[in-house]
């Protein structure tokens, strides 16, 4: 089996409705996001010869999810009040409603589905909230 890795990261502010802790509170974090894809085989066409994917073509579809969440306010579905969104939108914020409790381990699950949807054999999927807190998916 063949695994290849690439990295980005993202800073974005969340919270957890419902959480009897510091998170339930408005922060941010540096979330850094680590991609393996893996293969049987390498490609045999003369532009990938030797290649599981084109690592710029791994990188972009990494990057481009990144990209989207960078610098936003993350949140639940419900967890924020109509008017506290359209105050928030009214002020020009950039924020990304999501249908599930933006943790780690859901970020993680989030960007292998996306990454699976564009095709590629994803192997792990590693998100960390802080440099020594890490949350993986895996198929």
């Amino acid at each position: 089996m063949y695994y290849l890795k690439t990295e980005q990261s993202f800073d974005a502010a969340h919270f957890l409705k419902g959480y009897a802790g510091k998170c339930h509170n408005l922060h941010g974090h540096r979330w850094r996001v680590i991609v393996e894809i893996q293969s049987e085989q390498l490609r045999t066409d003369s532009q990938c010869r030797g290649m599981v994917v084109d690592f710029s073509d791994l990188k972009k579809s990494l990057k481009d999810i990144c990209d989207f969440y960078d610098h936003s306010l993350i949140y639940e579905t419900g967890s924020l009040q109509p008017a506290t969104v359209e105050a928030l939108k009214g002020e020009d914020f950039c924020l990304h409603e999501v249908p599930f409790r933006p943790t780690a381990e859901a970020f993680s699950r989030h960007i292998y589905e996306r990454l699976q949807e564009e095709g590629y054999e994803i192997h792990r999927v590693d998100v960390y909230e802080t440099p020594n807190n890490c949350a993986s998916y895996g198929g």
